[in-house]
């Protein structure tokens, strides 16, 4: 099985046509808002931080450079080939590798692991925008990576920010320019509930261990000067079982 062609090409299209600066896209904010926050949760989660690290959808590479500052061996896949061309243009001291990688593609998922091992997983903003047919083999394929002893890192957007993005679109001015593509594109965010998420990870065979809330600040502001930032849900999965520790 392999995700939708609308899907693909939807994102294909996407970072064709998406410049080539960091920061320019909606959600590119740089590290330290972003994948530093959310390793201040998951790090110490981690069992086996001498593990691969996959950033799993890592489009431009941004957030993977930063892991790969922080682990030995991290590989950053994208199903578009133009954001894993991107990201390899953007690491040029070869900090971590990138490859294009369908999710949904049981093959080639397992195939990446088998060469890898068990691995710890790094999942930002993947599942709240595939089409539906897409969310539980990417969700079987983050368990598939993980193997019997890594952990995952998902965050994703929480119900909460579809009112706020829908807001941000039809304002009378139209969506903020950064914004725009990703509707241009077809790109439909905070598609999933905060309990289809868990559902799709428990029918992957995952546990969720640990789980809070954080706003996902993006590289847009509102008209007065505000960033504008969106609600989100993070949750550390694997397989062990257990209730899931609630963090504010």
């Amino acid at each position: 099985m392999s995700v939708t062609s609308r899907y693909k090409d939807a994102w294909e299209g996407f970072w064709r046509e998406a410049p080539n600066e960091q920061g320019t896209v909606f959600w590119d904010a740089e590290p330290a808002l972003t994948a530093a926050r959310h390793l201040a949760h998951f790090a110490a989660r981690i069992d086996h931080p001498e593990l691969a690290m996959v950033d799993l959808g890592c489009g431009n590479g941004t957030q993977t450079r930063y892991l790969a500052g922080r682990y030995a061996n991290v590989t950053g896949v994208d199903l578009s080939l133009a954001a894993v061309e991107r990201a390899r243009s953007q690491d040029p001291a070869c900090e971590a590798e990138f490859e294009q990688l369908d999710a949904a593609d049981s093959e080639a998922v397992h195939a990446l692991r088998d060469r890898l091992g068990d691995a710890n997983v790094y999942v930002r903003g993947v599942l709240h925008q595939c089409d539906p047919a897409d969310r539980q083999p990417v969700a079987d394929a983050i368990a598939t990576l993980l193997g019997d002893t890594g952990r995952a890192f998902v965050v994703e957007l929480a119900e909460g920010a579809k009112p706020v993005l829908m807001g941000l679109a039809q304002s009378p001015a139209g969506p903020p320019p950064k914004l725009r593509p990703v509707f241009a594109h077809g790109i439909a965010p905070a598609e999933v509930s905060d309990r289809v998420l868990g559902e799709l990870l428990a029918t992957a065979g995952l546990s969720v261990l640990a789980e809070g809330e954080l706003p996902l600040l993006t590289t847009e502001y509102t008209p007065d000067g505000r960033r504008i930032e969106l609600p989100s849900r993070w949750m550390v999965a694997g397989r062990a079982a257990g209730p899931a520790a609630k963090t504010p």
